[in-house]
């Protein structure tokens, strides 16, 4: 009953807006204003209305989805994998290398691995040089073989 209320109490409150909308236009001159002027006044009047509208469906989803995540279940994290920063420190490998070790694991080129670290590309590859040879691999498959067997990567 009192959304009802509620509902009437806007309705009214934009009639009278509207009206006062409506009597101020009269007021500045209707020919000059409305007729020379239609299309913006329309086009600023149709802007105003989906701006509205969308600042309310906006609130109205944005709040649907904020309940929608606080309500999903959690998921539990997997084992964490840690690197054996022993061994690559024996082996003379720098943590930005295990990083270029790592993401060569993952699949990606020497172009995505620098536009990935905001390096350039001559870059990574100096590292990724650099890991083959203190791994002793001649390849990347070998490198990221050899990576696993001394417990670098996952």
């Amino acid at each position: 009953m009192g959304a009802l209320k509620a509902m009437k109490r806007h309705v009214l409150i934009y009639g009278l807006a509207a009206g006062l909308l409506i009597a101020g236009l009269k007021w500045a001159e209707y020919r000059f204003l409305v007729v020379e002027h239609s299309v913006e006044i329309y086009g600023g009047l149709i802007a105003a209305t989906f701006a509205v509208l969308g600042i309310w469906l906006g609130q109205k989803l944005s709040n649907k989805l904020d309940a929608s995540v606080v309500n999903q279940p959690s998921v539990p994290a997997g084992p964490s994998v840690t690197r054996d920063k022993k061994k690559a420190g024996d082996l003379g490998i720098t943590p930005r290398e295990l990083d270029i070790l790592e993401l060569i694991a993952k699949g990606m080129s020497n172009r995505e691995i620098a536009e990935k670290l905001y390096v350039s590309e001559n870059t990574v590859k100096t590292h990724s040089s650099r890991v083959f040879g203190k791994l002793g691999a001649k390849r990347r498959t070998q490198a990221v073989q050899l990576g696993k067997e001394f417990g670098l990567l996952p």
